[in-house]
């Protein structure tokens, strides 16, 4: 790929696999058989995470200097702002990887990551405001932007700044309020996506997997959340259903979007099975980690 191709999209790959790799670390307990210790299964996965993020922001940095009309491109295409969010949020997923090992500097991305997503946030807000999204160019890639602050208590409690993370969650869970209804309208008013983003959809996992896991973490008292557990399962299973031919769809950068999803809601299933702890739930978590 040139580095003029190289949308910021693909930062999705950190999100993927950094997501991956907190996944299982967090399943260890819940599987002591089977992940044996998280430094034999997950730590190797969050190293690929981690040499993914400097990969990609190395490349896009020679873009930004080579092409920046591209760049503005990929921040004032509605069809794609969406997905810029995707870096600052592979960034803060990096940082709980790192934090166990480098605190300080697991500290410093995490922050980075936090202010660069609200950054486009407002952007996003500002660009909606004024009239340059229209509906039939929204798409589930609008959930990493305006929902992605509720991925960032992730590494938020791994480098210590549960209070800030808890300000960034609570700010993106009520964007989902609004941005969802919208979502779904634009599914049934707009017209279906073009077949190489429709892997986008499944991004509609993630806001009720980890408002679910990490709103318990701010709000223990709160057991309705786990309602959100059961949304996320059944939309799975209509999502699976709806990509029941997904090798049809053409490959790219949105295939992605089938990754972090999924991690989100193995996380939350794992959340639930640690908080009933019946065989059941525990083969959930099993049989979502391993999709």
């Amino acid at each position: 790929m040139k580095f003029k191709d190289l949308h910021v999209s693909v930062f999705g790959a950190v999100m993927g696999i950094a997501g991956l790799g907190l996944a299982l670390r967090a399943a260890a307990p819940l599987f002591p058989g089977v992940v044996r210790a998280p430094a034999y299964v997950s730590e190797p996965v969050v190293l690929l995470g981690v040499l993914a993020l400097a990969i990609l922001l190395v490349c896009y940095a020679i873009k930004i200097f080579r092409f920046p009309g591209e760049v503005k491109q990929d921040l004032t295409n509605p069809a794609t702002l969406g997905f810029c969010a995707a870096m600052p949020v592979g960034v803060t997923l990096v940082a709980g990887g790192l934090a166990p090992y480098l605190p300080v500097l697991s500290s410093i991305l995490w922050w980075i990551g936090c202010l660069g997503l609200a950054a486009l946030q407002v952007w996003g807000a500002v660009r909606c405001l004024d009239g340059m999204v229209p509906l039939d160019k929204l798409n589930a890639g609008w959930l990493i932007l305006v929902v992605g602050g509720i991925v960032v208590p992730g590494g938020g409690f791994g480098v210590g700044e549960a209070e800030a993370a808890r300000f960034f969650f609570g700010a993106s869970a009520c964007g989902a309020v609004l941005l969802l209804p919208v979502l779904l309208a634009r599914a049934a008013l707009a017209g279906p996506l073009p077949q190489a983003l429709r892997p986008t959809w499944f991004i509609l996992l993630v806001p009720p997997s980890l408002i679910y896991a990490h709103g318990l973490a701010f709000y223990p008292r709160a057991p309705f959340l786990e309602s959100l557990y059961f949304a996320a399962l059944l939309a799975c299973a209509g999502l699976a259903f709806y990509a029941r031919r997904f090798w049809r769809w053409p490959f790219g950068p949105a295939w992605w979007a089938f990754t972090f999803p999924l991690d989100a809601l193995a996380y939350a299933a794992t959340r639930y099975a640690q908080d009933h702890p019946a065989e059941l739930w525990r083969g959930v978590a099993a049989v979502t980690l391993a999709l």
